[in-house]
């Protein structure tokens, strides 16, 4: 099987744009939605783009962080950031927030997407290497990885938000 760059999961959920938006690029919370993420550390209050952060994930036994900036911060849109190891690119993570109607108006397709940088740079190896000595995962394995997390990161998001 080819090695997959790119993964995408997407979920509908009954609430409007904003508070969807505002479940996603809370970067506190994302302890409360991905079955990664342990903690975050967060440079500043303010999360736009150019926010520094780091990321502390568990996988089992495994533990390990990594450092993010924030990319893309459009209330109600979108939000993204790029992941790095020891400086070198690893991935970017993103969400588009959608309006889709709904009986009253308030429905939004959220969709979580990632894309595996550890390619065609100088350090792609090194980092790959990395990767599987703190997390245990291949490269060529993540993106299954990613994509059942991204499952249930979303069904998590989505209870949390309908919950209120």
């Amino acid at each position: 099987m080819e090695r997959e760059w790119v993964v995408e999961e997407s979920v509908a959920i009954e609430a409007g744009t904003r508070a969807v938006y505002a479940a996603v690029a809370d970067l506190r919370r994302m302890r409360e939605w991905s079955p990664e993420v342990f903690a975050t550390w967060i440079r500043g209050r303010a999360v736009r783009p150019g926010t520094k952060f780091v990321g502390f994930n568990r996988l089992g036994w495994r533990v390990w962080f990594t450092t993010c900036e924030v990319t893309v911060a459009v209330p109600g849109e979108a939000f993204a950031f790029r992941v790095s190891s020891f400086g070198l690119p690893v991935a970017l993570w993103g969400y588009r927030v959608e309006d889709v109607g709904g009986a009253d108006g308030a429905r939004t397709r959220l969709t979580e997407y990632w894309e595996d940088l550890r390619r065609g740079t100088r350090g792609a190896g090194l980092v790959s290497l990395l990767g599987k000595v703190f997390t245990g995962v291949p490269a060529e394995e993540r993106a299954a990885l990613n994509r059942a997390g991204m499952r249930a990161t979303l069904g998590r998001i989505k209870a949390g938000v309908e919950r209120g």
